[in-house]
């Protein structure tokens, strides 16, 4: 009998063990992936984010960058971490939506992740050297229908998001340019505001430093309303070029099989962490914008993912868009 009670005891003690570690969630530091380059507008989002959700979940919050193959090595890490809350991943329209489409992934951008929430937003822009000669939309189209061919337009690789939103452009407009493949978002911009290339279709983050400071012109952004941190750049409705619309939204993704509580942890965290007046300004001036509140939600993160693969698949499968 003596064994059977000491039975009990210790099963009693493993069940009080594991509660108390659901309980007391975050215990040890939690790491953000960001599968792109440090100082690019990925990382610079996730670590204004991770200053101030260490606050709110009483634990480090750190930021990794695994970056290669336009970010799937990072996301391919966390689909395969632990489901236990101590890594996460700061995705964007690219890592959840696009890739799926034009990589042969060894996971599932949908079925492999957890939403937490959606983050912020930073609508495309398509900007030029300062010296290309159209003086606005209407014009620059005109000119490459003019000249077709004869426009260089820079990519972050091919099949990556500037190639499939060049596509969409120019399957909207009528245009033909020549793509030119960049490792990354930093040498594009240098050889753009060098003169080397003509133009690219860029998150506003990217270039909104160079713009500001005349070494890029802005022909529109794709949003349906300007940006407050470009407000002089019409939309491309207002330019002349209507219903083109794309947008490098982030969200925050778990990997699947997460706990619900765990998620919620995560999620009350980051909503509190969004209401911080000085992260909503210091977000405002790296040119992201943020979602109302009642669109910080799992749910919301799932339904924007779902429209924007409906609506994006369809364009890089036509266009038989592959990445390399």
């Amino acid at each position: 009998m003596s064994k059977f009670f000491a039975a009990i005891a210790i099963a009693a003690s493993f069940a009080f063990v594991e509660d108390a570690q659901a309980q007391t969630y975050p215990s040890r530091p939690i790491t953000i992936v960001v599968p792109f380059p440090a100082g690019g507008p990925t990382d610079a989002l996730a670590r204004v984010l991770a200053e101030r959700m260490k606050g709110a979940l009483g634990q480090s919050v750190i930021v990794e960058n695994p970056t290669g193959a336009a970010g799937t090595i990072g996301t391919g890490r966390v689909a395969r971490a632990a489901p236990d809350g101590y890594t996460v991943i700061l995705g964007h329209w690219q890592t959840h939506v696009i890739n799926g489409a034009t990589y042969a992934l060894p996971f599932d951008v949908v079925k492999d992740f957890e939403p937490i929430s959606l983050v912020a937003d930073c609508p495309v822009w398509f900007v030029a050297k300062a010296a290309l000669p159209p003086k606005d939309l209407r014009e620059l189209v005109a000119w490459m229908k003019e000249n077709p061919g004869k426009a260089t337009v820079g990519i972050g690789g091919v099949g990556g998001g500037a190639d499939v939103v060049g596509t969409y452009f120019q399957n909207n407009t009528g245009t033909r340019f020549q793509f030119v493949p960049y490792r990354g978002a930093a040498p594009m911009i240098q050889d753009l505001v060098a003169g080397q290339i003509d133009l690219t279709f860029t998150q506003v983050a990217s270039a909104l430093a160079q713009v500001r400071a005349g070494q890029l012109k802005a022909y529109g952004v794709m949003a349906k309303t300007r940006w407050a941190a470009a407000s002089d750049t019409p939309t491309f409705d207002e330019a002349g070029v209507p219903g083109l619309h794309a947008s490098f939204w982030h969200g925050l993704w778990a990997p699947k099989g997460t706990p619900k509580d765990v998620i919620a942890s995560l999620h009350a965290a980051l909503v509190e962490t969004l209401a911080d007046p000085s992260v909503r300004q210091r977000l405002t001036d790296l040119g992201q914008g943020l979602w109302p509140r009642e669109q910080q939600t799992p749910e919301a993160l799932a339904a924007q993912q779902k429209a924007e693969i409906e609506k994006w698949w369809p364009i890089v499968k036509a266009a038989n868009i592959k990445a390399e």
